[in-house]
C-alpha cells in the first residue's frame, strides 16, 4: 500500500513559515466569507432548507449517546477531528522543531496565552454569576481563532509587522493546546473505561511504530481512524483523538533547512493544511455560524450569556494578553517584539479576541440538550469576534510604524528565509 498523501514539502527553507502564514491568512479570509454566507442564508428564505440540511440523518448510529449521525455531527465530530489533527501536528512541530522549541521561546507566548484564557473566563463568570445554569460556558471566550486573526492581519499587508504575525501564531498555538485540554477535561461528562483502554492501546501501538522506525503514513492514518472511533465511544469528545494521534506521528528535526521529505509529521501537515484551511474550517464556519437575527434586539444581545461571552472575548483577551506581555517585558522575562510599537502590540492583543472557530466549537459542547443557549452563545461569539476584528484592524491600520520597522522587517525576513530561528523579540536588556 502506498501513502495516501504525496511526499511534497516546500522546496526551500524560506517557504516553510511563510507558507504557513499565507495558508492561514487565505483560509481565514475564506472563513470570514463562509460565516457571512451562513448568516445571510440563516436570515433568508433558505433558512429552513439550511437547518434541514444540517440535521438530515445520514446514519449509522456510531454511539447511542449521539444517535443517528447527521450532517452536523459528521462536520463537528468527524471533519473537526481532522482539524484537531492538524492543530496537534502544528503544536508538536512548534514545540519540537519550531518557535516554541525552547523555554526561552515558549515563555512569552505561553504566559500571554494563559493570561488570555484565564481573564476572559473570569469576566464571563462575573457577568453570569447569578445564573448557575450558564457557568458551563466559561471556556467559550477563552480561545483564539488563528486563521481568522491572521486573515485580518493579511488585509493590512505590510502595515502589520512580521513579528506581530509570529507572536499571534505562537500565542494561538499555545492557546489551542489549552483549549484541547479544556475540551478533554471540562466537557467530558462520563467515561467508558473499556473504550479508554482500547484508545490507550492504539496510542501505544502508534508510539511503538515510531520507535521501530516506521516512516510510512498509512499505518498511522489507519490507527488514527481507529483511535477516533474508540475515543468517540469513550465519552471524551472524538476530536481529542486528532490531537492524540498527532502526538504519536514521528517528526525528524530539520532546523535551518526545508522540512524533511522522510519526516511523517511534516508530510502529513503539508498534505492536510490546504484541505483544512480551504474546506474543513469554512464548512464548519458555514454549518455553525448561521444564527437567526430575527427579533434580535438590544435586550437579547445584552442578555447575560451573549454579553458574558462578548465581554470575555473583547475585553478579557486584550487585557489579559497585553497585560501579560507588558508585565513580562517590565519584569525582564522577555524582550519587546522587534519592529513593533506598544500600540501595535495592544492592537494584536485585541485581534486575539477573535474566538470564532474554537469558541463556536466549545459553545456546542457547553450546553448539550439546550439549543436555545447554544444559539445565544453564537450571538455573543459573533459580537465579540466582530468587535475584536474591527477594533484590532482599525488600530493597526492607523497606528504609526516603529522607527526601525523597515530594518527589523528585513532582519526578521532574513531569519525566516535563512536559519528559520525566529524569536521576534528584542534582547531583554533593550
Amino acid at each position: 500500500m502506498v501513502d495516501v498523501l504525496p511526499r511534497v514539502v516546500p522546496k526551500r527553507a524560506r517557504s516553510a513559515l511563510r507558507h504557513f502564514l499565507a495558508s492561514e491568512a487565505a483560509g481565514g479570509i475564506l472563513l470570514m466569507g463562509a460565516a457571512a454566507l451562513a448568516l445571510i442564508v440563516a436570515n433568508s428564505g433558505l433558512a429552513h432548507a439550511y437547518h434541514d440540511l444540517l440535521h438530515a440523518e445520514t446514519g449509522p448510529v456510531l454511539t447511542p449517546k449521539l444517535g443517528p449521525m447527521t450532517v452536523h455531527l459528521w462536520i463537528n465530530d468527524g471533519l473537526m477531528a481532522v482539524f484537531f489533527l492538524l492543530v496537534g501536528l502544528e503544536i508538536k512541530r512548534e514545540f519540537v522543531d519550531g518557535n516554541l522549541a525552547s523555554w526561552d521561546k515558549r515563555r512569552l507566548p505561553v504566559i500571554a496565552a494563559a493570561a488570555g484564557m484565564i481573564l476572559p473566563a473570569l469576566i464571563y463568570l462575573a457577568v453570569v454569576r447569578d445564573l448557575p445554569d450558564l457557568y458551563n460556558g466559561w471556556a467559550i471566550p477563552a480561545a483564539t481563532d488563528i486563521a481568522f486573526a491572521i486573515g485580518v492581519l493579511a488585509l493590512l499587508g505590510k502595515r502589520a509587522p512580521t513579528s506581530l504575525k509570529l507572536f499571534l501564531t505562537t500565542v494561538a498555538i499555545a492557546d489551542d493546546l489549552g483549549a484541547v485540554a479544556i475540551i478533554a477535561i471540562a466537557y467530558t461528562a462520563s467515561l467508558k473505561l473499556a473504550a479508554l483502554a482500547a484508545a490507550a492501546a492504539i496510542l501505544a501501538a502508534m508510539f511503538a511504530m515510531g520507535r521501530m522506525g516506521v516512516m510510512r503514513l498509512w499505518p498511522y492514518l489507519i490507527a488514527a481512524a481507529l483511535l477516533w472511533y474508540v475515543v468517540l465511544l469513550s465519552g471524551v469528545h472524538a476530536t481529542v483523538a486528532g490531537v492524540l494521534a498527532a502526538i504519536a506521528i514521528p517528526i525528524k528535526k530539520t532546523p535551518g533547512a526545508p522540512d524533511a521529505v522522510d519526516s511523517p509529521l511534516h508530510r502529513l501537515e503539508h498534505g492536510l493544511a490546504p484541505w483544512v484551511a480551504f474546506a474543513i474550517v469554512p464548512v464548519f464556519g458555514f454549518a455553525n455560524a448561521g444564527v437567526s437575527l430575527a427579533g434580535l434586539g438590544l435586550g437579547a444581545v445584552l442578555a447575560p450569556l451573549p454579553l458574558g461571552i462578548a465581554a470575555g472575548l473583547f475585553l478579557g483577551k486584550q487585557l489579559g494578553i497585553f497585560g501579560a506581555v507588558w508585565l513580562s517585558v517590565r519584569m525582564g522575562l522577555a524582550g519587546k517584539l522587534r519592529g513593533a510599537t506598544w500600540l501595535q502590540i495592544y492592537a494584536v492583543s485585541i485581534l486575539c479576541g477573535i474566538g470564532f472557530t474554537m469558541s463556536l466549537f466549545i459553545g456546542g459542547l457547553a450546553f448539550p440538550g439546550r439549543p436555545e443557549l447554544a444559539e445565544e452563545a453564537k450571538v455573543g461569539i459573533l459580537l465579540g469576534s466582530l468587535l475584536s476584528a474591527l477594533a484590532g484592524y482599525v488600530l493597526l491600520r492607523f497606528a504609526p510604524a516603529a522607527r526601525d520597522h523597515a530594518a527589523q522587517e528585513e532582519r526578521i525576513g532574513r531569519e525566516i528565509d535563512g536559519d528559520g530561528d525566529v524569536e521576534g523579540t528584542e534582547d531583554r536588556r533593550s
